[in-house]
């Protein structure tokens, strides 16, 4: 029987470091922000819902303008929700497709990595059990405006979308802190894998990049 684990966190905490470890061990990871990508793709009904919705002012080159929709939407909870009710759906059916080939293939485990678990409703309906990568609000935001080249309020928006840390953690089964060193954070991704009987390669265990 196939166990399906979510792993989330809040945005900028590190949640796409520990699942780049947890691939590198052979785990197998569905990556909800690679399927947000996919069902917004040129030809998709996904774009042509959303360009309805919000105006081909946010098509470059036939693509969707990621970056300028999301500094609209993430200042406006109206319109974010508006956008949501467009890809939520197209996200969510592609995760149940993904989840149930990996359980026709009898996989012991499969990770959803989701940074809108909770906020998606994916915790109550995809997953058994929640990994959250977590670290401090200062360190979190610092992240985030350098990751994204953000201004301080547009990051702190974007934060402010999503559940606050601590509610997800109260709700997690396993709490990966990743405020403290990196080193310190792949032991405790380690220590998980070694306790779900997946060999962690060579370069994990001692810290290789």
């Amino acid at each position: 029987m196939t166990e399906v684990w979510g792993l989330t966190g809040g945005i900028a905490t590190g949640k796409s470091t520990v699942s780049a470890w947890l691939r590198a061990a052979g785990v197998p990871v569905i990556d909800a922000d690679q399927i947000a990508r996919q069902v917004v793709a040129p030809g998709t009904v996904g774009l042509k819902q959303v360009v309805t919705t919000f105006g081909a002012d946010y098509l470059r080159d036939g693509q969707l303008d990621r970056k300028k929709l999301g500094q609209w939407v993430f200042s406006r909870p109206a319109e974010l929700k508006r956008l949501e009710a467009i890809t939520t759906p197209l996200i969510r059916a592609e995760i149940s497709r993904q989840v149930a080939n990996y359980r026709q293939q009898a996989v012991p485990i499969v990770v959803i990595d989701a940074p809108t678990l909770f906020e998606a409703g994916y915790a109550t309906t995809l997953v058994d059990r929640i990994m959250v990568v977590a670290t401090n609000a200062p360190t979190q935001k610092a992240r985030l405006m350098a990751r994204d080249n953000l201004s301080a309020s547009d990051a702190q928006n974007r934060i402010d979308r999503q559940w606050p840390i601590d509610q997800k953690i109260a709700q997690a089964d396993v709490v990966i802190d990743n405020g403290r060193t990196i080193a310190e954070t792949r032991q405790q991704v380690v220590k998980w894998l070694d306790m779900n009987n997946f060999g962690t390669s060579n370069h994990l265990k001692r810290g290789d990049q």
